[in-house]
């Protein structure tokens, strides 16, 4: 009797339960599903593919990021390409190393993050975030962003210049990122678009593959007061 209850209360659940909760999350958040879901490169090659949602102000996103172990990185110049160099060349960390800029809503991107794995510069976690200009039901910015893990430096294949080369699974790292920010404690709702991509594979703006489920994961950032209040 006991494991026939279980398995009727697993069905509740699995079954009727959390598919309702999914839907009314996606209904609260309507304007998600009006977004672009890829980004462009400067020559208007497409670039990486759009993975992760945040919902809250910049500096609720910036302090968000900050207490899951991420870097803002640097702005792209000269001088930040040669410190990149010179720590991929010696192996030294670069913990704030510039990202290559990607464009969305005619613009490059607004934030950009990074987490290094070990000391090695060649290998990172990074995500780029754009203002989308909307707000949800309860006016607060809506952030859309691209999650991507840097495997490695080499030649891009499209223009054959020294780049990060990204790794195919860009669900892990919208996984990823999505646990970090987790453990700040600092979400209070987590959600999930479904069929947010109807092209699940593809090349970004460096010839590198890419694979998705097709899935936008977001977060509800707590309002700054109620984080302090926690």
């Amino acid at each position: 009797m006991l494991a026939a209850g279980v398995l009727v209360a697993y069905a509740a659940a699995a079954y009727i339960i959390l598919p309702n909760l999914w839907k009314r999350y996606a209904h609260r958040h309507p304007s998600l599903e009006d977004i672009p879901n890829i980004t462009y490169a400067a020559d208007g090659i497409p670039g990486d593919p759009l993975n992760v949602a945040l919902i809250g102000t910049k500096a609720e996103l910036i302090k968000i990021m900050l207490a899951g172990g991420w870097h803002p990185a640097d702005l792209l110049s000269l001088r930040s390409c040669l410190e990149i160099a010179e720590a991929t060349v010696f192996k030294r960390p670069y913990q704030d190393a510039p990202v290559s800029s990607l464009y969305l809503f005619g613009r490059r991107e607004d934030l950009a993050f990074e987490q290094l794995v070990g000391d090695d510069p060649r290998r990172r976690h990074h995500v780029r975030f754009w203002d989308t200009g909307t707000v949800d039901e309860d006016g607060r910015p809506i952030w859309i962003g691209s999650a991507v893990y840097d495997e490695h430096v080499g030649m891009s294949r499209t223009t054959g210049q020294i780049t990060h080369v990204t790794g195919e699974d860009v669900d892990a790292e919208r996984d990823y990122l999505l646990q970090c920010l987790e453990q700040s404690g600092d979400l209070t709702e987590q959600f999930v678009v479904d069929g947010f991509h109807t092209k699940l594979e593809g090349r970004n703006g460096g010839g590198d593959p890419w694979h998705t489920d097709g899935s936008l994961y977001a977060g509800v950032i707590a309002v700054e007061n109620e984080t302090v209040a926690k």
